[in-house]
């Protein structure tokens, strides 16, 4: 548990970062500081590990408060995963991983073998271990910042914006890996973002701050969507409000209508809905194709699962050509088909309030 009781910080010349935070963070969770610049965010989870202090009020962890820590002692137990990744450029991958266990005192060989065990944690070869920073994609030195934080296996993790320096595609790709690693490890997670839908995303709960250090809402990410708390929460995520909060219902419970037999030619009919277009599908591969009456073929790119959010289903009905996704089944191959009707009578709004 971390806790922050009537926590503020006021800078020389009377700037006020933080004002009278109170906050806990549960064990185990995955919480996201989200808001502006000059809101504070960062500040309070510098806090955590003594890289800035309060001007009043404590920071406890697990009941004890970290102003009584020696900051090397409580920095060794904590992961810290910078925005640019923070690595030491004139060290190899495999070294820079290995540098908290080797200032715990593992020997060398030691370090690098649980140096080793955390590259393959965060999906990266082991074919990189020799390589320098400068010699990797902005990517997979974010991964290796991610790699070194973990290696110590601490039971905290702080997140500095780690995402913001590289291009979308890659933030995205990062952002599934820390909810596969969360699944896995169960850490407790402070991560802070200027990005609501980051937050949306990976939060377990999200603590809303405005400028001056002040703590809008804390709740869980639906309820931020759904029952925003003021008019400053409202207009965080008042854009594509009800988009965003199909996130939070999967597919479980939807309707779905099984793949026609093939035909002779080993294609499979999909005139139930849309006339003239077929769908040839390699189950072995698991590919699919989308043909229309003039022969042209249309990969079928994003396919659902059943624990898939209603809004990848609704994404991945409106790309398809024929208004409809494929549905994996257990084994991953396409099995059934939803579309647009069958999500129809879930879309319906969420009340909102506080807005």
């Amino acid at each position: 548990m971390i806790t922050f009781e009537s926590v503020s910080k006021t800078y020389p010349g009377g700037t006020q970062a933080l004002e009278n935070l109170d906050l806990d963070i549960a064990t185990g969770s995955f919480t996201v500081l989200v808001g502006p610049s000059g809101c504070g965010k960062t500040t309070s989870m510098r806090m955590i590990n003594r890289m800035a202090t309060p001007t009043s009020g404590r920071v406890l962890v697990n009941g004890q408060d970290v102003a009584e820590i020696r900051p090397v002692s409580l920095r060794l137990g904590i992961g810290y995963v910078l925005q640019n990744g923070g690595l030491f450029p004139h060290r190899t991958v495999i070294d820079n991983i290995a540098t908290v266990q080797r200032l715990l005192g593992l020997d060398k060989k030691a370090a690098r073998a649980k140096a080793y065990e955390a590259l393959e944690r965060v999906g990266l070869n082991a074919s990189l271990a020799k390589r320098f920073p400068a010699q990797l994609s902005g990517g997979q030195q974010q991964r290796v910042g991610v790699a070194r934080a973990l290696a110590a296996d601490p039971p905290i993790l702080l997140m500095d914006e780690p995402f913001s320096a590289v291009d979308p595609i890659v933030r995205e790709e990062l952002q599934q890996e820390v909810r596969r690693l969360q699944a896995e490890i169960k850490k407790t997670i402070v991560l802070v973002t200027h990005d609501i839908d980051e937050a949306l995303l990976l939060g377990d709960k999200i603590a809303v701050m405005a400028p001056g250090g002040t703590l809008q809402q804390y709740a869980t990410p639906h309820e931020i969507l759904t029952r925003p708390a003021n008019g400053f929460v409202g207009s965080m995520v008042s854009k594509d409000r009800g988009f965003r909060a199909l996130s939070f219902s999967t597919l479980d419970e939807f309707s779905s209508t099984a793949l026609p037999p093939r035909g002779a030619d080993g294609r499979i009919s999909m005139a139930a809905v849309a006339p003239g277009w077929m769908l040839d599908l390699d189950p072995e591969a698991r590919t699919a194709l989308w043909i229309n009456e003039a022969g042209t073929t249309f990969p079928a790119a994003t396919m659902v699962r059943r624990g898939d959010s209603v809004r990848s289903a609704l994404d991945a009905v409106l790309a398809s050509p024929v208004s409809a996704a494929l549905l994996l089944d257990a084994n991953d191959v396409p099995g059934a088909y939803i579309t647009l009707e069958d999500l129809a009578p879930h879309l319906r709004p969420s009340p909102v309030a506080g807005a």
